[in-house]
């Protein structure tokens, strides 16, 4: 079990790496391809949007082929997609070969926990997926942070060019591990597909799984690709001062995979659940208030600690809702999560020109903040699990 997770965890670093890698460099590709910042930041949308609609397709087709070898395919994809982002010289292609990209990269880290979910008993499930959970939030820190300072030294295409080979290198180093799994394929049987569905949303705990990821992510993730600009209103024009202040929210994802052990035997699900959704809440006030950029860097990492206090719970959930159909179910989690993430910016777009950032920004506070507590309140443990 342990080398498996130890796997997953190296592919789901490696491919998280460019999840935040272009957040701050949106300023340097509206300049460079002349388009407006706001039009630039679609590029989130671009990638988050098709990763999201093509989950049930993905989902059902690892719970019928091998989960493993999906992986592979998606990473050969999503590393050369990425690479060739460096070398377009149009927005339009850009944004066409981000759609690429999304649409593969929606098969790696879903179907990896659902490979995790397959091996690691419920009881146990939480702490595995900490650790998976790490190795992402280390993918994005080192991702964000990265980027800001390739960006700065190189150029916007840099990001793109070492983003995209890491995920190639690191599928050549994880293939004999995939070989090694001796996983079992199924057979593609499209007759299955309504049935695991069904028993997915026949779960009454999938209406708040799917919910408060949903919200998580349009009111949280909405306003990344917005950060580097509203730093550059407040005087801080470099990029990797930007990747530094997102970067601290995958550090505070990375103190929860530390603590996650002791904080649910000392506190448990439903108050970690309220706990992460006020923390969240009041997180977007202090971005409201316009602070300096070491508190903002401060603020993220709070901000990154109380999303996994919520986000770390409903993925527990999520790999129970049909233990028969978890790739699906795991597939159907991302879907929502980042249909959130692609409607985020343009939400936050609107509300930018519109409200106002204060406004805005209040509202996804609130939003947050009740997100927490109703899943707190009527949230429910598996009480049988495999």
């Amino acid at each position: 079990m342990s080398r498996v997770l130890n796997l997953m965890a190296f592919v789901i670093f490696a491919t998280t790496l460019f999840m935040r890698s272009v957040d701050p460099v949106i300023p340097q590709i509206a300049q460079g391809l002349n388009v407006t910042p706001t039009t630039a930041a679609l590029l989130s949308t671009g990638f988050t949007l098709p990763y999201a609609l093509i989950q049930p397709v993905l989902g059902a087709l690892a719970d019928m082929f091998s989960k493993t070898r999906l992986i592979a395919l998606c990473m050969l994809i999503v590393g050369i997609t990425t690479m060739a982002c460096g070398l377009v010289t149009n927005f339009e292609t850009l944004m066409g070969l981000r759609i690429i990209a999304g649409i593969t990269a929606g098969g790696v880290f879903p179907i990896a926990l659902a490979v995790a979910g397959d091996r690691v008993p419920v009881q146990q499930r939480q702490v595995a997926i900490g650790r998976l959970l790490f190795a992402a939030m280390s993918g994005n820190l080192l991702g964000a942070s990265g980027a800001g300072v390739i960006g700065d030294l190189v150029g916007w295409r840099g990001v793109f060019f070492t983003t995209g080979a890491i995920d190639l290198i690191a599928l050549a180093v994880a293939m004999p591990g995939f070989r090694g799994m001796d996983e079992k394929s199924g057979r593609f049987d499209l007759s299955m597909l309504l049935p695991n569905y069904r028993a997915i949303f026949s779960n009454p705990m999938a209406k708040y799984c799917f919910g408060a990821v949903f919200i998580e992510a349009v009111f949280l993730f909405g306003v990344f690709p917005y950060m580097a600009g509203l730093l550059r209103t407040e005087g801080v024009v470099r990029s990797s001062i930007a990747g530094v202040v997102i970067s601290g929210f995958g550090i505070g994802g990375v103190i929860y995979t530390f603590m996650v052990a002791w904080l649910l035997a000392h506190f448990g699900e439903r108050r970690l659940m309220a706990a992460g959704g006020t923390a969240m809440g009041l997180c977007l006030v202090v971005i409201a208030l316009r602070m300096s950029w070491p508190i903002e860097f401060l603020n993220f990492m709070v901000l990154g600690f109380g999303f996994y206090l919520l986000h770390g719970c409903l993925q527990v959930y999520v790999t129970e809702l049909a233990p028969a159909a978890r790739g699906s179910a795991t597939a159907a989690h991302s879907f929502f999560f980042f249909l959130g993430q692609a409607a985020g910016p343009v939400v936050y777009g609107i509300g930018l020109a519109s409200v106002g950032v204060s406004a805005v920004l209040l509202i996804g506070a609130a939003a947050l903040a009740v997100t927490g507590w109703i899943c707190a309140i009527q949230m429910r443990k598996p009480e049988t699990a495999t």
